[in-house]
């Protein structure tokens, strides 16, 4: 096949000039009447105002249809106004658009014409209807039926002289059933290569959670946050990430808790928060959110909280009962170690190298010095670095000092920023091997899955850009955009011969393909599905139902399950031990297989209405029986090494207002104040005039990384409140900066927010 393919000219960046940025004052608080307007203009523009009003009020609602943003858990009675935030009403209204893509629009557009589209106009182009195929002598998507799309994708699966050749990742957008029978496939395929999104995000979470406290998994519990004496948001932005979590931290305000927020930027939805529920967050001011923000340099957390740790125990010391020492001998092991490792700081040093006013940092250890029910949060801005997996086990750390596991109102919260990514890990699909997991499924299935260790994302992308793997398929996700050295991943999917996508909507990895390219539509989650419904599991460890209401916008798309059983059946022409065939269409079948294969999940059909249930947590039971010892593991952790050249710079990518993951609802960052643009660098005013630049001046973003330069071009620079020698800016358009072979420690996580970058103007 890839001897009879041509060439595409294909653009893997997409267009690089400016939109007409407008700028204003950023914003001093989140949500409020704008969110409320804005979404329902998204929604009423996308669907229609009957179809929008009757959908937004069964998002999130018991019996009805979880978001298909994020992984926030619903309250245990929903709001009877909406269980939902601004921009899961935009993630609503892209999946329910009027817009279509279907054989009619790419017989008139080649993907060489859509790939020097913006990734914005790209997604608006609609959702697909019908399977699609892209020949290797051809810049045209073409029709093709399922059974031959099937058939297709069986033949080169047959081609590959190894399973190993094959990639099958797996976005967090799919369901339970769909991610289990996903991973039953591939094992009894004869592989572990099943890379997954959370890869390149909570990765680094998942393995310092495992290796102190037993479970790759926060332990509270969303009514905690009721009874939480302290909260502190770490490297995230909840305003735009995860909005209903404002609602939470609302309330544990209003029970009398604190918020430490600890972040390089000051963001609006941690300053002040209207509530768009009640009557007051329209006619008030709202409610103020951070008590206490600690300005961090970029991944200077560590230096940051063992600042705070050794003040706590210089305290603990002078006048006791600071940390709990009772827990501490009780439930840990490591407390000795680390009062050393503190010792070797001093204060001054961890305070330069932090960049927080102490002053501050006092305020805060004298609030953590007085409570102990305390939950700590995080998402990307601890775990995409070198050392994200230390960043979390600091966290950790500072939990166990104090008590804080195994309680009301205290424990760990890992944010997850898709809404079943933590649930397709629960069901199997990792590219470890689970010896508890194979064994379960040879006994109930019959077969005896591989027992070699599979690839993660990023080596994944390696073995495709070296012509290892030549087989890449994608249930659901953005896989381009979502990937870090984005030309670099562009290369590796053109190697492949093949590159298989189950998706809703266009997007850009739909045109940066292998030789071959075939497109599966798929139901969205707001849509009917005759075979009843699905289920999920949040970011808290709670799996729950999910059953789309509206017409589908096609006859022709299929459920995931359906689908992954399609391949699976044609793959093995029913000659297999599993009857795919039958599992693809028995929903509650798969569901008895995943109560027998996986603890848990008893009675799942039965407990999983309503409100759901809460899976197993050792933490929340303080049972630390599986670690060394049988204890929580306290840890050393070392401080992060960036050494910074002169004019070098340190630079996170984040996410605009108007964004989730990789989808571009619009243009706007209202948030912080950038509007109609979003090639944009946020610098500090300090650096900006020591470069000789000015605000507005058009830039170019330089990595070097042994000796080979990426560039990210064409940048207006944004005076914004940042640290000095710290930058932001929007992926995915840096992604191109982060080097593949930069990841961190032990997670593989791509160290998407610490890169080292040159500011250059342009001639």
């Amino acid at each position: 096949m890839s001897k009879k393919a041509i060439k595409r000219n294909v653009s893997v960046l997409g267009p690089t000039e400016f939109t007409g940025i407008q700028l204003k004052q950023p914003a001093k608080y989140a949500a409020g009447l704008p969110a409320v307007k804005v979404a329902l203009q998204h929604v009423f523009k996308e669907m229609g105002v009957v179809k929008g009003i009757k959908s937004l009020s069964h998002m999130n609602q018991k019996e009805g249809f979880d978001c298909p943003g994020c992984a926030w858990p619903d309250p245990e009675k929903p709001s009877k106004l909406g269980e939902y935030c601004e921009n899961g009403a935009k993630a609503l209204a892209e999946e329910a658009t009027r817009e279509r893509v279907g054989a009619d629009f790419f017989s008139r557009h080649s993907v060489e014409e859509l790939s020097n589209w913006s990734d914005y106009k790209i997604g608006k182009s609609g959702r697909l209807t019908e399977p699609m195929v892209l020949r290797p002598n051809s810049v045209h998507y073409e029709p093709i039926s399922w059974k031959d799309a099937y058939g297709l994708i069986a033949k080169e699966l047959h081609k590959l002289d190894s399973p190993d050749e094959g990639i099958f990742y797996t976005s967090g957008r799919s369901s339970n059933e769909a991610a289990f029978l996903y991973g039953l496939f591939v094992r009894a395929l004869g592989t572990n290569n099943m890379p997954d999104c959370s890869n390149m995000c909570h990765e680094s979470s998942g393995v310092a959670l495992s290796e102190t406290l037993g479970i790759g998994k926060g332990s509270v519990k969303l009514e905690d946050f009721d009874k939480a004496e302290v909260v502190m948001v770490i490297g995230q932005n909840p305003g735009t990430n995860h909005p209903r979590m404002l609602s939470a931290l609302q309330k544990c305000k209003e029970n009398g808790g604190k918020v430490i927020s600890i972040n390089p930027l000051a963001e609006a939805g941690l300053i002040r928060f209207k509530n768009p529920q009640v009557v007051k967050g329209f006619l008030l001011s709202g409610e103020a959110i951070t008590d206490i923000h600690l300005q961090v340099k970029i991944n200077q957390d560590v230096a940051l909280l063992k600042l705070i740790m050794k003040k706590l125990a210089k305290l603990d010391k002078e006048v006791g009962n600071v940390f709990d020492h009772e827990f501490i001998k009780t439930y840990t092991q490591g407390y000795d170690e680390v009062l050393k490792d503190l010792e070797r700081y001093s204060e001054e040093e961890l305070v330069q190298i932090c960049g927080v006013e102490e002053r501050l940092i006092d305020e805060a250890v004298q609030v953590l010095t007085e409570r102990n029910k305390i939950i700590i949060c995080w998402a990307m801005g601890l775990t995409q670095h070198k050392n994200g997996v230390e960043n979390i086990k600091e966290c950790v750390n500072l939990l166990l000092l104090k008590g804080s596991l195994g309680k009301p109102g205290a424990g760990t919260c890992p944010v997850r920023g898709h809404s079943n990514v933590q649930g397709d890990r629960t069901v199997g699909i990792m590219h470890h091997v689970s010896p508890a997991l194979n064994k379960a499924i040879k006994k109930e299935f019959g077969f005896n899955p591989p027992d070699k260790e599979g690839l993660d994302t990023v080596h994944a992308i390696r073995a495709m850009h070296s012509g290892k793997a030549k087989v890449f398929v994608a249930l659901g996700g953005n896989f381009i955009s979502a990937a870090s050295d984005t030309q670099y991943t562009a290369k590796a999917l053109q190697n492949c011969n093949l590159t298989v996508q189950i998706s809703t909507k266009l997007n850009r990895s739909h045109l940066i393909t292998g030789d071959t390219a075939v497109i599966l539509p798929t139901l969205g989650r707001s849509e009917q599905d005759d075979k009843g419904f699905l289920t999920v599991e949040n970011s808290m460890g709670k799996v729950h139902r999910t059953k789309g209401m509206l017409q589908p916008v096609s006859s022709k798309l299929k459920s995931e399950p359906e689908i992954v059983a399609g391949i699976a059946n044609a793959y093995f022409k029913e000659n297999h031990i599993v009857d795919w065939k039958v599992l693809g269409s028995d929903y509650n079948l798969i569901r008895n297989k995943i109560e027998a294969v996986l603890n848990g999940f008893e009675n799942l059909d039965q407990k999983s209405s309503g409100s759901g249930f809460y899976l197993p947590n050792n933490v929340r039971d303080l049972d630390f029986s599986k670690l060394p010892n049988q204890k929580a593991q306290l840890s050393i952790c070392s401080l992060p090494k960036h050494q910074l050249k002169e004019n070098e710079f340190l630079l996170m990518t984040i996410r605009s207002h108007d964004q989730f993951n990789t989808t571009i609802y619009g243009l706007n960052d209202r948030y912080r104040g950038v509007y109609n643009e979003r090639r944009v660098v946020f610098m500090n005013e300090i650096d900006i005039y020591k470069l000789g630049l000015k605000p507005n001046e058009k830039v170019d973003l330089v990595s070097k990384y042994e000796g080979k330069e990426r560039l990210a071009e064409n940048f207006l620079i944004v005076t914004y409140n940042i640290p000095q020698g710290n930058l932001a800016s929007y992926f995915p358009e840096t992604n191109v900066l982060v080097p593949i072979n930069y990841y961190a420690d032990k997670s593989n996580t791509p160290v998407s927010k610490s890169i080292v970058v040159f500011v250059e103007k342009r001639a």
